[in-house]
């Protein structure tokens, strides 16, 4: 029973750091960061993670532009 409650938390400690690293980069993107969660996200956040993330977002945003262009060019 007690190794059922490690393994609930550690999930949720896994999900909590997803979207802290999420927040992160989505903030990162828009350009608006506090130093003081700046300076937190450094101490906290996997920069391996980070990268992945970033570039995730990054190849979403270019998708969605894409599809955005592909939609007002055929709809014109």
């Amino acid at each position: 029973m007690s190794e059922d409650i490690k393994q609930a938390a550690s999930r949720k400690a896994n999900k909590a750091v997803f979207l802290q690293t999420l927040s992160a980069v989505l903030w990162s993107f828009f350009g608006v960061r506090k130093s003081k969660s700046h300076s937190e996200d450094m101490q906290n956040l996997n920069p391996i993670h980070v990268i992945v993330v970033g570039l995730l977002a990054a190849a979403l945003f270019v998708l969605g532009l894409l599809a955005l262009v592909n939609y007002v060019v055929g709809s014109a």
